[in-house]
């Protein structure tokens, strides 16, 4: 299958660079991932097709730099068809038919197919997608080389989910993964790995955040990120409310109101 990288050009602090776009050609031209319908993004992919018509556009989940440029892509491909597993609170801000689907599926995409791997936790509508022919793995937000992965508890983020989505993926061992932000993965077994310590450590500091008397999700914070920059103190906050969330539900700990212990 012949994959080129479209950058989103949309860098920011919870982007790095920039989105990851991926068009796949052949017969029927399909994007991986709609950005947010930048200029330039829009013409590196009309470059990229050459005068061929797009035909469709697989949607990893719904967040604003995966799902944004969606409408964007509609109006200049307007016989291109788009998809992705329903989100029904979100989808409604893009104003795109949603065409949904489901985990199992198979789209075609440029000459080959894609089967659709439902990974949620970093949000609830998250998914892969996978070419069975020769192992290549779109996996939207699941994993970044050199970086770990926002679960947002507030946002539709369940680190329950995200570690079984891990395990789903770490057991098919794709032979070649495309992440949506960051370079190609190099070891996706090794990532995953390090990637489930990581949040085991982190379930630990929490613990000891929390019987050091550093009861309030703010407070834990202040702890588990004491250096980290203002501007990404919100996506802390958010996974840190993602491990509380476990925890709570592994009966780890428990929550009054505004506080834990």
């Amino acid at each position: 299958m012949r994959v080129t990288l479209i950058e989103g050009f949309n860098p920011g602090p919870y982007t790095g660079a920039g989105n990851n776009t991926y068009l796949l050609s052949g017969l029927e031209p399909t994007l991986i991932d709609a950005a947010t319908g930048q200029t330039r993004h829009l013409a590196a992919l009309d470059e990229t097709l050459g005068g061929s018509a797009l035909s469709r556009v697989l949607v990893t989940h719904a967040h604003p730099d995966h799902a944004s440029g969606a409408p964007h892509l509609a109006s200049r491909w307007t016989g291109a068809g788009f998809f992705k597993l329903p989100w029904p609170e979100r989808d409604g801000e893009y104003r795109v038919d949603w065409r949904p689907l489901v985990d199992g599926d198979v789209v075609p995409a440029g000459d080959g197919a894609l089967r659709v791997l439902h990974t949620p936790g970093h949000a609830p509508d998250h998914v892969c997608f996978l070419d069975e022919m020769d192992g290549t793995l779109f996996c939207g937000d699941l994993l970044i080389q050199g970086g770990t992965v926002v679960v947002p508890g507030s946002y539709g983020g369940s680190l329950t989910d995200y570690l079984a989505s891990l395990a789903r993926v770490r057991e098919l061992r794709p032979a070649r993964v495309l992440p949506a932000h960051g370079p190609e993965i190099d070891d996706v077994t090794a990532l995953i790995d390090e990637y489930v310590a990581h949040r085991r450590r982190r379930d630990q500091q929490i613990l000891s955040a929390l019987r050091e008397g550093h009861t309030t999700q703010a407070a834990v914070v202040r702890v588990v990120y004491p250096d980290l920059a203002t501007e990404l103190l919100g996506a802390a906050g958010e996974s840190v409310l993602a491990h509380l969330l476990k925890l709570e539900a592994d009966g780890a700990v428990r929550r009054h109101g505004a506080t834990w212990e």
